[in-house]
């Protein structure tokens, strides 16, 4: 059973208004970590001590609730982020369980879009790990609030000081220990709440399902004083009301939990907890630390929508207003779209018609009124119906066939469009070929799918060859794509080596002046178009512009050329700009401006403009000397020290460029960056010349020049 309900300090539970009382019972928080860290078997004991599964599953024989998927129980690993809802404490906790791996990052990102707190895992042996500072990085640009907690302290090598001081250094994370370890490694048997003063220890019989707490013994209190002075004093640095009591004398419980809440809201300290998952100890104090800590709904900013207008407004937290909610998962299951939905203000019903607001692949606005099917309560695989889903929540519509990640749902008299997720451009192509016709059809209705599921995936057709060409994260990303195919479609294409993909700039500037005049089956096309192009600052962007070419007194003719052969000009650089002279692959960092577009009258067509302007960027490029840009990979290697040597070698024959190498829980971090292409089966080389004892992670920096 969950202990007694703590007085969850600064929380309006007293509201008058039932629907405020209720957003002020949610938490939505995330689960992030470096991969292997512990964060499904955590939250698995987190759902079984708050009675929504009444038996545990672990990760390593596959029978976890939160890695459901096929591949994720045969590879150990967490791939697609998992929802699911519990209560501790009279509070709801919608937790999503994120990956870990950096080719599913887009499942972390997405998700830290819409929690408002997040539990940092850390083992107590490797520490930060490369993914923990990736994704607490990406929790601190969502300005979310975080707990810690500090896994698997019963392994031998477990130091809880390390870890909070590594926190602290590499983080940049005031951590502050709230409970602390009674022994560690093999002697870890329970912790110390430095809050109560309290010895907790759990229970073996029952799965840890039994928690006794006990007055320190004075060894106990000795030990505990030093951890138990210093989150005094932290609370009393962040916190200037707590300071003032601590100045007075010994501040009592509730002003402690009172004070850590108010500096966790306001991110000035990380409450750190310890423990180990497996062996069920630690894991309660934890969901009272979620329950008192992390903050509701309410207790966070609330975004800014975007109105057609270009004026942004708030979208407060009021489940009277007109419905406002972010899509940030979409799932296809029998044909049927499932939108993840977080909702910020109003409520939706069965039934309820609302705005889909989204952007097509140009970014242009699109919008589409759809009526809401049905609502989905989330538990991993399974799901339980409702009849409407508030502020605050987090569920699953049907019926939104037109929904896509980072659209906005708004109801009648709102028209602001939430921030939508950003994706990560993909660094690795892969092409497909079916074995048959039959199964072209089948391969095509497949990735259309996987696109529509994940932004980071793209899917393109190569018209000359009939290859389908799909671009992702990186290998495993592609290698569980392919699984999932012939476990859910039956279908085994034939699959290149993968490529990394690739883009295309200039280098100095160039101009062209064409003339398009041509016969098309019985119709005559004609434009003439001249334009200029710039390099830009790497990773700037593109620009395409209307130059004034015209004189200062004859600028008023300009209003003889129609506005629609002007933008089939643009239209044509656009389209160009997608495909490069040297490689196929898309142009960045130009600047195109349009000197001319002649209008002959009788002759001059709108699709010979777009071709004049179309050739004449082709011969610009040509004449800029194109440069070719690869993606360039921010790579961190651990190591033991006596294969430091080896790996360092292997990353330099890699075209590696070692930034820094540095001590970690009694083995060697090794950073820098090289170029993905020189990185293909890297891992494979590395994993023999370090017996397995290596590890490696791959983050994308930038597309830059070999």
């Amino acid at each position: 059973m969950p202990p007694a309900d703590h007085t969850r300090p600064d929380t309006p539970t007293t509201a008058s208004n039932p629907a405020i009382r209720a957003i002020c019972a949610i938490r939505n928080l995330g689960i992030i970590a470096h991969i292997d860290a512990g964060k499904t078997t955590l939250s698995e004991r987190m759902l079984f001590y708050s009675r929504k599964i009444h038996r545990m599953g672990e990760v390593h024989d596959g029978s976890a609730t939160m890695d459901y998927m096929p591949e994720e129980q045969e590879r150990g690993i967490t791939i697609a982020s998992a929802c699911t809802t519990c209560h501790w404490g009279g509070v709801t906790l919608n937790i999503i369980d994120t990956p870990g791996h950096v080719d599913f990052t887009i499942e972390v990102e997405r998700s830290l879009r819409v929690l408002d707190g997040a539990v940092g895992v850390f083992c107590a042996v490797g520490g930060v790990e490369p993914q923990s500072e990736t994704v607490w990085r990406q929790s601190e640009q969502f300005g979310v609030p975080k707990i810690a907690f500090i896994n698997k302290m019963d392994r031998p090598g477990a130091d809880f000081a390390a870890v909070l001081a590594a926190m602290r250094a590499r983080l940049k994370a005031n951590a502050v220990a709230v409970t602390a370890p009674l022994g560690q490694g093999d002697a870890f048997t329970g912790v110390l709440d430095l809050i109560t003063g309290e010895t907790v220890t759990f229970s073996d019989a029952d799965q840890g399902s039994t928690v006794t707490r006990a007055p320190w013994s004075p060894e106990e209190a000795t030990m505990a004083a030093p951890w138990r002075e210093t989150l005094l004093e932290r609370l009393a640095e962040a916190d200037d009301a707590f300071l003032a009591l601590w100045l007075e004398g010994a501040p009592g419980e509730a002003d402690i939990r009172a004070a850590l809440r108010r500096a966790t809201l306001a991110r000035a300290l990380v409450p750190a907890f310890c423990g180990s998952a497996l062996r069920n100890m630690g894991v309660q104090p934890l969901l009272d630390g979620v329950r008192d800590y992390l903050p509701s709904p309410l207790d966070v900013p609330p975004p800014t929508g975007t109105a057609p207008d270009g004026e942004t407004t708030r979208i407060e937290p009021d489940p009277d207003a007109p419905v406002a909610a972010l899509v940030f998962k979409v799932l296809v299951e029998n044909g049927r779209k499932l939108a993840f939905s977080r909702v910020y203000a109003g409520s939706i019903r069965e039934g309820d018609v609302v705005r889909v607001l989204g952007a097509d692949s140009e970014g242009k606005a699109r919008e589409q009124a759809e009526r809401v099917g049905r609502i989905f309560r989330l538990h991993a695989d399974r799901r339980e119906q409702l009849e409407s889903v508030g502020t605050g929540d987090i569920a699953a519509l049907v019926g939104l066939r037109s929904a896509h990640t980072g659209d906005t749902c708004c109801g009648r008299g709102r028209d602001a469009r939430l921030e939508s997720i950003a994706v990560q451009p993909p660094v690795i192509t892969l092409a497909l070929e079916p074995r048959n016709a039959d199964e072209g059809k089948t391969l095509d209705e497949a990735l259309g799918r996987y696109a529509e599921e994940d932004p980071t995936l793209t899917v393109s057709l190569d018209e000359d060859s009939g290859l389908r060409m799909v671009s992702g994260m990186g290998e495993l990303h592609l290698d569980v794509l392919l699984e999932r195919m012939r476990r859910e479609y039956g279908i085994s294409p034939r699959a290149g080596q993968p490529q990394a993909v690739l883009r295309e700039t200039v280098s100095r500037e160039a101009a062209a002046d064409v003339v398009f005049d041509r016969e098309f089956g019985k119709e005559r096309q004609q434009g003439a178009v001249a334009l200029r192009v710039v390099p830009r600052e790497r990773h700037a962007g593109n620009r395409v512009r209307v130059g004034d070419f015209l004189p200062k007194e004859e600028r008023e003719a300009r209003k003889l050329l129609p506005p629609a052969f002007l933008e089939a000009a643009l239209e044509g650089v656009r389209d160009g700009l997608q495909s490069g002279v040297q490689t196929g692959w898309p142009v960045v960092d130009v600047d195109v401006e349009l000197t001319k577009v002649e209008r002959t009258e009788g002759l001059t067509t709108i699709p010979g403009c777009r071709m004049a302007a179309a050739q004449a960027l082709r011969e610009a490029l040509t004449a800029a000397v194109p440069l070719v840009l690869e993606p360039v990979m921010k790579t961190e290697i651990t190591v033991p020290e006596e294969f430091l040597g080896a790996a360092i070698g292997l990353f330099t024959t890699a075209g590696g460029k070692v930034e820094d190498v540095e001590d970690q829980a009694g083995r060697k971090l090794l950073r820098g960056t090289a170029p993905l292409r020189r990185l293909f089966g890297f891992s494979t080389s590395l994993r023999s010349a370090t017996q397995g004892r290596a590890g490696l992670t791959l983050t994308f920096d930038r597309f830059d020049a070999p």
